[in-house]
């Protein structure tokens, strides 16, 4: 067989990337309006609902060292689970009680979860020049979402049990396309690994480093807010009967294409501690916007617009921007480790702790009475994670120090 040349993978890797992210897209912002609107659960549930990638996010480390990394080729790997993930999201809409939705969810997150670990190592294995191309195929995983907010709402399935038969078709069709990607053979056959270095806890001698423990603590402490824009928008703009919601909030892919591109200017001119300022500084600015779109009817629309414009800066400026500091503060040893640490933080123990208070707070503000077609207070829903957010950017100003090493973005 031939080897495929850097255009060929690169082609194929852009059409993976831009399949996974359409399975994510597609049911994820929508999850939470059908759950309240379809099934009739509560802000609690709906809260763990999306604590279920948490928990997949949580188990991912386990699983990528311990089975994907040791026993089988990466491509075949995500095969299966692209496979299984498929039959899975078709088995969703069967169950129409919390009770048997709910575990297998985080049956379906704990699978889907490493395809995206395992596809980020598989494209940087094979791309010869992976900081220049690696960036340009990440932004098809963009381009999905959006692909895959647009088809939901083309076919009408925000509300309904259709989203999940549409990601479960896709996850099909991403399982088989995987085959077709270059071989990629396990890394650690034989190797004998402690769990410690697998979970990426070697990194923890990084925590020494003030700045740095700084850094972690911020980043978990702001995950906490972060999560209720995703746990609750899909909610807020069908209670104020958006029409093609998923496509509106689609506008938060493109403005993320945008910021991409700017985000290595803004860390060259600006360093890393303005920079992840700015992303945190926005965060909080998106949910004061929300919750002054419920008090000014008048500029709803534009404020909520502007809400979800802010997306790019939001997610850009302070993950993309986090990971490069952690990678340019990290030694070659512990790089990887390091990444895999900050990983399990975000998208494992912040975003479970986050989601599940997003859940509660949803939960503690529904109106014992319906006024003007609204089910919950929203004004005092979106002021909660605009104030903790803004008291993380006052703990990350004072104390985190830019790094004394030029480990400025080029």
């Amino acid at each position: 067989m031939s080897t495929p040349t850097q255009s060929a993978i690169r082609f194929r890797l852009s059409v993976f990337m831009f399949l996974q992210y359409f399975i994510w897209g597609s049911w994820y912002v929508s999850m939470g309006t059908y759950l309240a609107n379809t099934l009739k659960v509560g802000g609690e549930q709906i809260g763990a609902a999306y604590g279920a990638f948490a928990i997949g996010a949580i188990i991912s480390p386990f699983f990528v060292g311990l089975i994907a990394d040791r026993l089988f080729a990466s491509e075949k790997m995500l095969a299966v689970l692209g496979l299984l993930g498929g039959a899975l999201l078709c088995w969703l809409p069967r169950l129409h009680e919390f009770s048997a939705f709910y575990p297998v969810l985080i049956l379906y997150c704990a699978i889907y979860v490493p395809t995206l670990a395992l596809g980020n190592s598989l494209s940087l294995h094979h791309l010869a020049n992976a900081k220049t191309d690696f960036p340009r195929i990440k932004i098809f995983s963009a381009v999905g979402w959006i692909a895959g907010l647009f088809t939901l709402s083309a076919i009408k399935g925000e509300q309904s049990a259709v989203q999940f038969y549409l990601a479960g078709g896709v996850s099909i069709l991403f399982g088989l396309f995987s085959l077709t990607l270059p071989h990629t053979p396990p890394k650690k056959t034989g190797a004998n690994v402690s769990i410690w270095a697998i979970l990426g806890f070697d990194a923890l001698a990084l925590l020494k480093k003030p700045s740095f423990a700084i850094f972690v603590v911020c980043m978990f402490l702001i995950c906490i807010p972060l999560y209720f824009y995703f746990v609750m928008l899909g909610i807020y703009l069908t209670e104020l009967k958006w029409d093609y919601m998923a496509v509106k909030t689609s506008l938060a892919q493109v403005s993320d294409v945008v910021f991409l591109f700017l985000l290595p200017l803004f860390l060259r001119r600006l360093g890393y501690k303005v920079t992840i300022f700015i992303g945190i500084l926005c965060w909080s600015a998106r949910y004061f916007l929300l919750a002054g779109s419920v008090t000014s009817p008048d500029a709803q629309t534009l404020l909520i617009y502007s809400a979800i414009l802010l997306h790019g800066v939001c997610y850009d400026f302070l993950f993309i921007a986090g990971q490069l500091y952690v990678d340019a503060e990290a030694n070659e040893k512990i790089r990887g480790a390091a990444q895999g640490l900050i990983a399990f933080i975000l998208w494992g123990v912040g975003a479970w702790v986050g989601t599940r208070l997003a859940g509660n707070v949803l939960a503690a503000n529904k109106l014992a009475v319906a006024e003007g077609g609204m089910n919950y207070d929203w004004s005092k829903i979106w002021m909660t994670p605009a104030i903790g957010a803004a008291a993380v950017m006052v703990v990350f100003l004072i104390f985190f120090r830019e790094p004394a090493k030029d480990t400025k973005a080029a």
